[in-house]
């Protein structure tokens, strides 16, 4: 029996803060009037597409994780593979009819968008060298729903805002290729540290193109991220 702290293992809940401020960057620079309920309401369905791709990634890295990384829930038999699956479906599902509820009608196509780009990198990351622009790509994607949910266009403040996250997106895959490759890991635990730092990047667009005090929230995500990942593992 998968234990509640095994599903949040898998859905590598520990970074979910940093797609939070993603929304919240989005949000106002694409200048909506983000009051909370809608705030909350694309928080929680990019959140449900953010695990769903965790999940999903999972199940199509089993044979790898087996032997690379054992400890995972799948490989280590505290999850199965059924199990993960129905999981990974029930995400998707969910992110999608919350994003049916957005002001706008063009949230649920960029919403598949994005779904299809998380299926391609899952499916297809590890035989494509290729592949951390499409988990950039990812990134920079929810940016593009949360302002098509919300004005039914993308402005070009948020275009650079996703843009930036999709250039340090693939600096962090970058640096993680170069660990895996010494065959140790970095005496810092490097890779959680700039996962937390998407937060922080956000907060300083929000400094620089809205108002400084939202940098606040952005700080708040980036430390939450960063003691998350001291429980539940995010990389």
């Amino acid at each position: 029996m998968a234990t509640f702290k095994t599903y949040l293992e898998l859905c590598r809940v520990s970074n979910l803060p940093t797609v939070w401020t993603n929304v919240l960057a989005a949000g106002l620079l694409c200048g909506a009037d983000l009051t909370p309920p809608l705030y909350l309401l694309l928080a929680v369905a990019l959140s449900c597409f953010y695990m769903a791709g965790m999940s999903l990634n999972d199940v199509c890295d089993l044979d790898i994780d087996r032997r690379e990384r054992p400890s995972r829930p799948l490989p280590s038999g505290r999850m199965t593979l059924p199990r993960a699956s129905t999981v990974t479906i029930g995400l998707f599902a969910t992110g999608l009819g919350l994003l049916a509820l957005a002001p706008h009608p063009r949230a649920v196509a960029a919403g598949l968008l994005l779904l299809l780009a998380i299926v391609v990198y899952d499916c297809r990351h590890k035989q494509n060298p290729w592949s951390v622009l499409v988990m950039a790509a990812c990134r920079f994607l929810v940016f593009v729903v949360t302002a098509a949910a919300l004005v039914g266009q993308v402005n070009a403040w948020v275009l650079m805002a996703g843009g930036i996250q999709f250039g340090y997106v693939v600096l962090i895959s970058l640096v993680a290729r170069h660990e895996n490759s010494r065959g140790r890991p970095f005496p810092f635990p490097v890779i959680p540290a700039m996962l937390a730092g998407i937060s922080l990047v956000d907060g300083l667009l929000l400094a620089a193109f809205i108002a400084i005090p939202w940098a606040l929230a952005s700080m708040a995500g980036a430390l939450l991220t960063w003691v998350a990942q001291r429980h539940i593992r995010g990389d």
